[in-house]
């Protein structure tokens, strides 16, 4: 697929077919996603497949603050990506000081390039996703049994589209773009 029409193209979905993304699938996508850049080419975005229902059950019951869309996504998913960072690496030296005024911020911006670069790769796969924000992190974590230093950053639900909804009205490059 072509770059500008995958960007154009991608959507965030929320409803899925029951069948399961393969692992050889997932794995290519992640191949591509270990191409997004990062702070000082820190690579600190990891990615855990859910894919045991109970534990996609317990994420989707206790651990979305009561956001029942997100109960919904979850619990009709094939895969829930957990995207996980490795703490205390972006923004830091390496004596432990911030490199800038926006301090440990710079993890949840690597974050966010490779969520993105994520479902890029899936949509480039026919894998539909959704990068969900609302979640319990110390929640999500005890389900997964995440190791100390690593930061849950974004749950993304993945699977086959069942449906792929029109694209939302976006901003003109006018109101965009400006120079000075």
């Amino acid at each position: 697929m072509e770059l500008t029409e995958a960007i154009k193209t991608r959507r965030s979905i929320r409803k899925f077919k029951p069948e399961s993304v393969s692992h050889e699938t997932l794995e290519q996508i992640v191949a591509v996603s270990a191409y997004a850049p990062s702070w000082k080419n820190s690579q600190t975005a990891h990615y855990i497949v859910v894919e045991d229902p109970e534990k996609i059950r317990r994420i989707a019951a206790e651990a979305v603050l009561g956001f029942q869309h997100n109960t919904e996504i979850i619990a009709g998913c094939a895969s829930l990506v957990v995207l996980v960072s490795t703490a205390k690496k972006c923004g830091y030296e390496k004596d432990g000081s911030y490199t800038t005024s926006k301090k440990d911020k710079w993890e949840m911006f690597d974050a966010g390039i490779a969520a993105q670069t994520f479902a890029l790769a899936a949509h480039d796969q026919g894998v539909g996703t959704v990068i969900l924000g609302i979640f319990d992190e110390a929640k999500v974590a005890e389900i997964i049994d995440l190791p100390e230093g690593q930061n849950v950053s974004a749950l993304i639900a993945a699977g086959y589209p069942d449906m792929t909804p029109p694209s939302p009205v976006r901003k003109s490059v006018e109101e965009l773009l400006e120079y000075r």
